[in-house]
């Protein structure tokens, strides 16, 4: 009798451990919860993240970059890339043109043109519009290796800054000294060289920023003023020099 209910006993103590070893079977594994679907991108919105990831990876590493690397950025496959994007080339020609063409200011030209505001004033409010767009890392970074590699577009890019800023500036400065108009006299190459300074050296302070990541003065509209003063206090005499007037 005393070994029956011994064995009773042993099964009974038994039960707890088996339930325990239940409880960790794999079958606890299908508990976890499973990633929700990913919602499927139109294809205008997939492709402007593939163009917003791209400015963002070329800035990074220059147009050497893989494109492997960057489909894994997007988690996205190459050949899903290359629907998009037939080509590696044409991918850096959207690139560039989503950091400088598309973001280049019709009004920048009427800013300029208004000879109904004093032409220091004009300068002033145009560098200061134009600084918040050249000043940013993907145009500055982008802009330096398009020129590093040789492309055309970074060619094209600076026939516009001279077409569209250096000669409208020209242009301004010769009525505001009274010289002949750039359509009766054509501008000179060191007319053109001493508008460039102004622009250049405001361009300069990105590049100390995003590309030798020196320290660069907080308020840059602060800045500007100096730039502007100091051109407007030294190059519209050297222009007039160069027509044969006194500086």
């Amino acid at each position: 009798m005393d070994a029956i209910i011994a064995a009773h006993a042993r099964r009974a103590s038994a039960l707890p451990a088996a339930k325990k070893k239940i409880a960790r079977r794999p079958g606890a594994r299908a508990a976890k919860t499973a990633p929700p679907p990913r919602r499927r991108l139109k294809r205008e919105e997939r492709e402007q993240q593939i163009v917003a990831e791209a400015v963002r990876y070329f800035a990074d590493v220059g147009f050497s970059g893989d494109t492997r690397e960057l489909a894994r950025r997007l988690h996205i496959t190459q050949p899903l890339l290359f629907r998009y994007f037939p080509s590696k080339e044409t991918l850096i020609e959207r690139v560039f043109q989503e950091v400088s063409t598309s973001r280049w200011s019709d009004s920048w030209a009427e800013m300029l043109a208004d000879r109904s505001v004093p032409l220091k004033a004009r300068l002033l409010a145009f560098y200061k519009d134009y600084s918040r767009i050249i000043l940013t890392r993907e145009w500055v970074r982008i802009l330096l290796y398009s020129g590093l590699r040789g492309q055309d577009l970074n060619r094209k890019y600076l026939r516009r800054v001279r077409e569209r800023i250096y000669v409208p500036i020209l242009a301004q400065l010769r009525e505001h000294l009274g010289l002949p108009t750039l359509a009766k006299s054509a501008p000179k190459a060191l007319e053109i060289e001493a508008v460039r300074v102004l622009n250049e050296k405001i361009f300069y302070y990105g590049v100390r920023k995003w590309v030798h990541h020196a320290p660069v003065p907080e308020d840059i509209d602060a800045v500007i003023e100096a730039d502007v003063t100091a051109f407007l206090d030294g190059v519209p005499g050297y222009i007039a020099s160069l027509h044969g007037g006194k500086r």
